[in-house]
């Protein structure tokens, strides 16, 4: 097995344990723990944990690395701030007629997901990347970059919880749907639709992933509880 194969896999593990509570939230990650636990070397462990920081599942506190737990008083905030935002890419189109969403970026982004759409990829958490991709790209494409930036940040700090909302086929393929029907309406002009459409599509996807997110923090105090 390469040493990438190596990387990969040890990520994927590491990542599905966090997520599912599996490690608990003061569990220090340890690389020569993890390398046993993985039965790897440290070298795929430490890329992996350094994969994951980025990706924001793991966080570094006094002592070394630890799983990310998101404060659920946050996560209320963050959400609306990030409603806000995505919305207002299409209110500022609906207030003003000479706003139009550009076809330049949104055309090829609405490509990407019909071909998703024509070969869906498994459930997997990584595909939050994709996720993020399209909604900066309908919010550049109403022509405010700062817009843009304020949503890059939010969607950093929502990220780990986020990761929850892709692992069922159902909701890859209802997030895929929904992705293609929002830019469809916008590219036609349809601006009132496509509101309504995105309002219900991220009000479901903060639904789902707070779920989610309290289920897997409820079994990493059950995981707690076994280990005392």
């Amino acid at each position: 097995m390469t040493t990438a194969t190596h990387r990969d896999r040890v990520y994927r593990a590491l990542r599905d344990d966090l997520m599912s509570g599996a490690l608990a939230a003061d569990e220090r990650l340890g690389e020569e723990k993890l390398a046993d636990r993985y039965e790897v070397s440290r070298t795929p462990v430490r890329e992996a944990l350094a994969r994951l920081v980025s990706d924001g599942l793991v966080e570094r506190r006094t002592g070394g690395l630890f799983p990310y737990r998101p404060r659920f008083d946050d996560l209320a905030d963050l959400y609306e701030l990030r409603i806000t935002l995505e919305l207002h890419g299409i209110r500022r189109a609906l207030e003003n007629p000479t706003i139009r969403h550009d076809p330049a970026v949104l055309g090829p982004e609405l490509d990407n997901w019909y071909t998703l759409r024509a070969d869906p990829p498994a459930p997997d958490a990584g595909f939050v990347a994709l996720d993020e991709q399209y909604h900066l790209a309908v919010l550049a494409s109403s022509g405010n970059r700062a817009l843009c930036d304020a949503l890059a940040t939010v969607n950093g700090k929502v990220r780990p919880v986020r990761m929850f909302d892709y692992l069922t086929p159902d909701r890859m393929a209802a997030t895929i749907d929904e992705h293609i029907e929002v830019a469809e309406l916008l590219l036609d002009g349809k601006l009132d639709d496509a509101h309504r459409v995105l309002l219900g599509h991220i009000d479901t996807s903060r639904a789902v992933v707070i779920r989610r997110a309290e289920e897997a923090r409820a079994m990493a105090r059950f995981a707690q509880a076994l280990r005392d």
